[in-house]
């Protein structure tokens, strides 16, 4: 032991959203046991992840690829229902099925190093030192605000994804959405017939892809996003490569003029916004759909960002430090890639375990079946 207190095990998964119960899956398939050879700590008060938080009119049937967790199927879930109420059940009941022991609600404050090559993991319910981490914290604790000049004199209401309360709120309002992505469509869509007006503004013009997402679609955004992470880039999200899928309802959105795009304002005044050829725009409200960062500010004592600001990772392996797996970063931050990502992540993990032959009972050397 480091000293009294700290509690010794060969894993510590930190997030219990899609990667991080991922990897506790394939963990406990090859032999490992929890609370005696990983734990997974969970921020949040219950299970469902970053679902847990989604606004109510979010159901299920407007998730784009929800792709269910290894060895469990998601079937004859309400499409009506909110999504998160289905994906919390879904998580509730895969957490109990693999006996998974999350332990929840568990604040990691710090990772750094500790003694014999090992890691510590400070956080409210204590301190762990581990051999091997899985941060799959993912992006939810840190919506992205973007500063422009005025701002702090806007008179309405500022708010952001992380925020939005559903459509009926912004009844009767004057309302500027900002951001190109699926968040910003999905609000703009839905607070339309509520509103007295809607502006949408994006950096950059929008991309709307035709046709279906095939697999050579999917593999060719994911290799983009992983180009970017190998060379120590803050990751991008797939959906920023691949675009926005035309779907009727974008299109009927589109030919309504609610999804007709401005260049993003050059100030914001306390009624509204300007711009620099004359324009302005009353507003009573901002919703910024302008996405989030990757949260991973308790790593900082172990120093894995290099010049160019993000974390250099070869698959989901930190090249800096074998020891730390990032699962549900960049490329594997999407449902099915989280999913792959976790075993990979595991898969690394026995191999760093077994070379310093600490492989813990159970656990045989060969490879886990792929499945």
């Amino acid at each position: 032991m480091n000293h009294i207190g700290v509690r010794e095990i060969d894993v510590v998964v930190i997030g219990a959203g899609q990667a991080g119960l991922s990897s506790a899956y394939h963990l406990r398939r090859t032999g490992f046991e929890p609370d005696r050879d990983f734990v997974v700590l969970d921020r949040s008060p219950g299970p469902g992840g970053a679902w847990r938080f989604r606004w109510p009119s979010l159901t299920y049937g407007k998730v784009h690829g929800m792709h269910a967790l290894p060895g469990m199927e998601l079937t004859d879930a309400d499409p009506a229902r909110p999504s998160s109420e289905v994906i919390g059940d879904y998580f509730e009941t895969y957490e109990r099925m693999f006996d998974l022991r999350v332990r929840r609600p568990v604040d990691v404050r710090a990772v750094r190093e500790g003694t014999g090559g090992r890691l510590l993991v400070e956080t409210s319910a204590g301190t762990w030192s581990t051999r091997a981490l899985v941060n799959a914290t993912g992006t939810w604790d840190r919506p992205f605000w973007p500063r422009y000049p005025g701002q702090e004199s806007f008179r309405g209401r500022q708010l952001h994804t992380a925020q939005y309360p559903g459509p009926e709120e912004f009844a009767g309002r004057r309302v500027i959405v900002v951001g190109g992505g699926a968040s910003g469509t999905q609000h703009l869509m839905e607070i339309a017939p509520h509103a007295a007006a809607t502006t949408w503004v994006t950096r950059r013009p929008p991309v709307f892809r035709e046709g279906p997402f095939t697999e050579a679609v999917g593999r060719a955004a994911v290799a983009q996003v992983e180009e970017r992470v190998r060379q120590g880039l803050p990751p991008r999200s797939v959906v920023s490569v691949t675009g926005l899928p035309l779907t009727d309802a974008v299109r009927r959105a589109i030919a309504d003029g609610v999804l007709h795009r401005l260049p993003m304002f050059d100030r914001i005044v306390p009624d509204g916004a300007d711009w620099a050829d004359g324009r302005h725009v009353d507003a009573d409200v901002i919703l910024w759909a302008t996405g989030f960062r990757a949260s991973v500010d308790h790593l900082a004592p172990l120093r894995l960002r290099g010049p160019g600001g993000g974390i250099r990772v070869e698959g989901t392996r930190v090249v800096s430090d074998p020891r730390v797996h990032l699962v549900g970063y960049g490329p594997s931050a999407s449902t099915i890639g989280a999913n792959r990502a976790g075993r990979a992540a595991v898969r690394d993990i026995r191999r760093l375990l077994a070379a310093e032959r600490v492989e813990p009972a159970g656990v045989t050397a060969v490879e886990e079946p792929v499945g």
